[in-house]
């Protein structure tokens, strides 16, 4: 808690020399708890250079800012809308500056957020009020002329004094970068939203001054890593973002990290855990900026990590619903036996102390895009929200941390660690057996919806493409977890793979066995239902043609960088009705599917396999990318 409260302090503030701040009170602490080796490096905060195809963010400042209504009828206590230096969140992120002596503005409210509608409208020299994120489509506020917006936004209505973080204000997607626009941000509570547009009902324009002063400069985005050295070259990782506004959202991922490790080294320093085989490091960073940097200029180290948990948003109370443990798990590409291991830590934890929990498949947006075949480190990722839901609001508040909480995900992080940093041959193979096991119940788990959508289908053809869907489903996920079994031999020593390799063969054949038994579940479930609907035919598999398929076949994808794509350098009307690879899932799972080798037709097989139908136009998406230099076409 004590962790958890140091970081919040500088980090509520969100600017870059507080950022500073908190960097190195985490250089100083870790140094603290016995992490050794620990150094404090930083990513060059200048709005221009690229990692991956992320553009890292310009250093931004902060000293004041106040927004207030002019309007001499409204009693004082509520004319100040916005004041950074009592509430930080009043303020958005990357907040332009206004001259010394203020501005003065009307506010005029914008309804919906279709960026193409706004960026026609006539908004020059006002502030825009929204119910929807300004950040989403600030680009339409600079060419309509705004002065800024006023955001009245909010993931919680009921958190009726909260007032949500604006932490995007890039003109292209999140970060403000060199090309974006220095436009005024603030954020105010639901309460005075509603004041807002009782004014504006009554008296058709409402004036405002707003003074703030900010600056742009090129930085550093800090951050730091240590380790607790192993007895051998690999590692297994620890990492989560600092520099949010939050309590729980992510004071506490932090906490809990150094926590856990703390608590390592003092058992490893007291004789009662040995000195681990691989070594455990700790990052704790700028959320995907500052890890994408360390990846990119630690290509070495990230060879050798084997493993890795992100912590973000880990640590909420035990008695509100919604913040049992949730872990996510890695995408579909990288399948691995670390999805079944951390389950299996959270079942001999959580039973013990009477907590929920439960899995999900992989989710884009964090971290845990370390998974991806180009960086190629199974990332999980425990989460428990916050309950009374406060996500990047000025209610994420220290007194809402649950110490229960803290503790539990120490004590699971510190586990997973631990084993996977000791894991030799023995558990290796413990650990293909228990992925083995998963993949039998994930297996059953896509027979099971197609034996249940049988009794409700009627025509032959209907059953035929049914069943092969499912005879598709079925192979798919044999293959995924195959994979996760045999990705245990990164455990093992390279002279030793062989071997492994061949006691790993009666598992997968197993799984393979277990697999044509559930087709041959749906082959049966299929013959009754031809029975009992009296068709005169045999129902035979449907072999399905997607409309692309045929042109997509001809193309094969070359990734140029790793990571995604978030498009941070390209107008957003420019880029075609296509979504940012930064977020949306299925660019960023096919994208992940591309490997140099799979032609396009292959990949949105496998993507829809992963995520579902989809009407999503990949082949115009791909083409879109290629036209950008973002891929290449090795072949068309």
């Amino acid at each position: 808690m004590d962790f958890m409260r140091h970081v919040y302090a500088t980090d509520r503030w969100f600017t870059f020399p507080k950022f500073q701040e908190t960097a190195e009170f985490l250089h100083r602490t870790m140094g603290g708890i016995g992490i050794e080796n620990v150094e404090l490096l930083g990513a060059p905060a200048d709005g221009v250079s690229q990692v991956g195809f992320w553009t890292e963010p310009m250093a931004w400042d902060a000293k004041s800012a106040r927004l207030e209504i002019l309007d001499p009828a409204v009693p004082s206590a509520d004319r100040i809308l916005a004041d950074y230096e009592k509430i930080p969140t009043s303020l958005g992120m990357w907040s332009g500056p206004t001259p010394p002596d203020g501005i003065l503005a009307d506010v005029v409210e914008v309804h919906g957020a279709d960026a193409a509608a706004i960026a026609k409208r006539s908004l020059h020299g006002k502030f825009v009020l929204t119910d929807d994120n300004p950040a989403g489509f600030k680009w339409a506020l600079v060419k309509a002329g705004a002065v800024g917006a006023i955001n009245a936004f909010t993931e919680n209505p009921d958190l009726r004094d909260g007032r949500q973080w604006i932490n995007a204000w890039g003109d292209n997607g999140w970060a403000l970068t060199k090309g974006s626009t220095p436009m005024l941000s603030f954020s105010i509570s639901p309460r005075q939203a509603a004041l807002l547009r009782k004014l504006l009902a009554e008296h058709g324009n409402v004036r405002l001054k707003a003074t703030v002063d900010t600056r742009y400069y090129a930085g550093v985005y800090p951050y730091v890593t240590g380790v607790i050295p192993g007895t051998g070259p690999e590692e297994v990782l620890t990492l989560g973002h600092a520099f949010e506004q939050g309590a729980e959202d992510n004071a506490t991922g932090v906490a809990a990290m150094l926590e856990s490790l703390a608590t390592l080294r003092r058992l490893i320093a007291d004789g009662k855990l040995p000195l681990p085989r691989r070594s455990i490091r700790i990052l704790i960073m700028g959320e995907m900026y500052g890890s994408m940097h360390y990846v990119a200029t630690h290509p070495d180290r990230i060879r050798q990590t084997i493993a890795a948990m992100c912590m973000d948003t880990p640590a909420a109370s035990y008695s509100l619903a919604g913040t049992e443990y949730t872990f996510y798990m890695n995408p579909h590409v990288a399948k691995s036996y670390t999805d079944a291991f951390v389950l299996r830590v959270a079942e001999e934890y959580f039973s013990k102390v009477g907590r929920p929990w439960h899995s999900h498949p992989f989710m884009s947006g964090t971290d845990t895009y370390l998974a991806e075949p180009t960086v190629n480190v199974p990332t999980v990722w425990p989460y428990s929200g916050s309950g009374v839901h406060t996500h990047h609001n000025s209610e994420d508040t220290p007194d809402r941390v649950d110490p229960r909480s803290l503790r539990d995900i120490a004590a699971v992080n510190a586990s997973y660690l631990y084993y996977l940093a000791n894991a030799a041959e023995p558990e290796a193979m413990w650990l293909a057996e228990l992925s083995q096991t998963r993949g039998y119940d994930q297996i059953l788990q896509t027979t099971a919806p197609f034996v249940d959508q049988v009794p409700a289908v009627n025509d032959a053809e209907s059953l035929g493409r049914l069943l092969s869907d499912a005879l598709d489903h079925v192979t798919y996920s044999v293959d995924r977890e195959s994979q996760a079994v045999l990705s245990v031999q990164r455990l093992v020593p390279k002279e030793k793979r062989e071997d492994t390799t061949k006691a790993l063969a009666p598992l997968i054949e197993e799984l393979r066995r277990f697999g044509d038994e559930q087709k041959e579940r749906v082959r049966r479930a299929v013959q009754r239902r031809t029975t009992e609907v009296g068709l005169s035919t045999p129902v035979k598999p449907v072999e399905a043609h997607g409309a692309q398929a045929a042109e997509a076949a001809k193309i094969v994808v070359r990734r140029k960088r790793f990571g995604t794509v978030p498009l941070d350098d390209l107008p957003p009307d420019q880029w075609q009705g296509y979504p940012s690879g930064a977020w949306a899932g299925v660019p960023t799972a096919a994208l992940y599917w591309c490997d140099g080798h799979r032609n396009l037709a292959e990949v949105i097989r496998l993507t829809q396999m992963e995520l579902g139908p989809t009407d999503f136009d990949f082949v115009g998406y791909f083409r879109f990318l290629r036209a950008h230099g973002y891929v290449d076409f090795l072949k068309e």
